[in-house]
């Protein structure tokens, strides 16, 4: 098992605290052994005397340029597996050393109907600052390497140019500038063919007819219904740093906190006492006669394909979830482990609240399992919940194979590829100031048409669009291609030339607890019968 100890407790990186001795701190509390007075550290315990819940969440200076995840190891991961490699033969493709060649392997999948050139999601990045900062260079990257991004929860009622009718619950909106960007920047250099953009829509999206509003002003064809996330149970939250904008979304029905409309609360915002308002969506509440009727309404409505995305909850609820997809034939679900998001999700959410993902995973599929034996309907599935790499992309389409090919279509990425539009803006931007670490120069350039490797390809590729093409995009673009080989060379090592043939046969668990938990044996087992069978 891994550490799981509480001894982080008084110090995290991602709430800007720590502790004035770090060798040995209480491992209950995390505080250290000896807490003196005349001590200018700012641990937890201390931060949280001066601005209370403020600490809950990822430092709040840094919302809009970050993300944020939880740091504890839940004594298994994708790292407790191990990928078998093979010496002989070659499945999908010819068995002749001239044409099983990596670069041959076909990454790509159908995932809800949907062909995928690399199998991955984008899920959900709503209405945070950090998603609109970075939109341009995720929709366009995916677009372009043909993989599928979704539209977030909240966008529509959080853009300050929304037009809304109506009054109170009847309120409906009519226009969302916002919505309209998102939707045509992965338009732009979409291929028509491979990804999709979906619109994904929660309790509060519901109630303000985002749905309607997408799928006919909007030709939006592929929607999702949000029942939460890996890295929080509860409903979305994000930060306001004007009152006038806090006014508007209280007024537009969102729970906002503190009241911007007390002068209390105003005045001590302008006073300094505190520099953001915290905005926060419902929690909903989905049964399944409601879902029944939900997902046949938006097929009347023009829906094309409907996705579900769900958090990272207990048992029951996992079960509860397979059924209402399976019964209301969704054509993908999304489960999402604990825990990492977009920057402002409660620190203990995303470290002690949830199931983390490999747990989860077992329970998804053990469910899919039952429906399948019971020859129910059983839509495609995401996972998410952590994932960076190929290798654990491998390992969770192997995993998910229960005889007919794996079940889990595409991986659910979200701060990954957001890390590769930040990094990829800011060093352009430290590009023109000159101001490029010297390492990085000296071993790449200071010219943005140097450092991205990708510029060749995607000059042949766009031609006259390439001046158009931007930079976060050319980093987002050039992640998935790295995601992409490494997938190509770790199949080939496996003799597994497309993902629908990778099975639990080629996963071997590292430890005890992997194995019990996944069924995926430990390498030793049945070595002797088979070394004595073969010679």
């Amino acid at each position: 098992m891994g550490d799981l100890s509480d001894k982080g407790l008084n110090s995290r990186t991602s709430a800007g605290t720590a502790i004035r001795l770090g060798r040995d701190p209480n491992p209950q509390s995390g505080m250290c052994s000896i807490c003196i007075r005349d001590c200018k550290v700012m641990c937890t315990i201390s931060k949280a005397a001066f601005r209370g819940h403020e600490v809950i969440y990822p430092e709040p200076q840094a919302f809009g340029a970050s993300t944020a995840s939880g740091n504890k190891d839940y004594g298994i991961d994708w790292s407790h597996f191990q990928l078998m490699a093979s010496l002989q033969g070659a499945e999908g493709i010819a068995a002749d050393s001239d044409k099983a060649l990596f670069t041959k392997v076909d990454t790509s999948t159908v995932a809800g109907g949907v062909l995928l050139k690399v199998p991955i999601v984008i899920p959900g990045l709503g209405s945070t600052a950090v998603a609109k900062r970075n939109w341009e260079g995720l929709s366009m990257g995916a677009s372009l390497i043909g993989a599928m991004q979704v539209v977030g929860e909240n966008v529509c009622g959080m853009d300050g140019k929304s037009k809304f009718t109506g009054t109170g619950r009847k309120t409906k909106v009519t226009s969302s500038p916002d919505m309209k960007f998102r939707i045509d920047s992965f338009r732009k250099f979409w291929d028509g063919k491979h990804g999709t953009i979906v619109v994904q829509t929660n309790v509060e999206d519901q109630r303000l007819g985002v749905d309607e509003y997408v799928i006919s002003k909007l030709d939006v064809t592929d929607i999702e219904r949000k029942w939460g996330q890996g890295a929080k149970a509860i409903g979305g939250e994000v930060r306001l740093t004007t009152l006038e904008r806090a006014k508007l979304l209280h007024k537009r029905g969102y729970v906002v906190l503190p009241d911007p409309t007390d002068p209390k609360v105003a005045e001590a915002f302008k006073d300094g006492v505190f520099q953001s308002f915290e905005r926060h969506s419902r929690v909903g509440m989905p049964e399944h006669p409601g879902m029944m009727e939900d997902f046949d309404w938006l097929r009347d409505r023009g829906a094309k394909r409907l996705f579900l995305k769900t958090g990272a909850y207990r048992p029951e609820a996992v079960a509860f979830t397979l059924k209402v997809a399976s019964d209301a034939k969704v054509d993908m679900m999304t489960f999402d482990g604990a825990g990492g998001g977009t920057g402002m999700s409660p620190i203990p959410h995303m470290c002690d609240l949830s199931t983390p993902t490999i747990y989860l995973f077992a329970q998804v599929l053990k469910g899919c399992e039952i429906l399948k034996k019971k020859g129910r309907h059983v839509p495609d599935l995401a996972i998410a919940g952590g994932m960076i790499a190929e290798s654990q992309m491998v390992k969770a389409f192997a995993m998910s194979n229960l005889g007919e090919g794996p079940i889990v279509k595409a991986i659910g990425m979200a701060r990954s590829p957001l890390t590769a539009a930040m990094k990829s803006d800011y060093f352009v931007q430290l590009a023109k100031e000159g101001g490029l670490p010297k390492s990085f120069v000296k071993e790449y350039g200071d010219d943005p048409e140097k450092f991205f490797i990708a510029t060749t390809e995607l000059k042949q590729k766009l031609g006259e669009r390439y001046d158009s093409y931007p930079k976060p995009a050319i980093g987002v673009y050039t992640y998935f291609h790295k995601l992409q080989v490494g997938m190509q060379q770790l199949m080939a090592g496996m003799r597994k030339w497309k993902v629908d043939l990778l099975d639990r046969d080629g996963l071997a668990s590292l430890s005890p607890l992997a194995e019990e938990v996944t069924g995926i044996p430990m390498p030793h087992r049945d070595v002797e019968d088979i070394l004595e069978r073969i010679l």
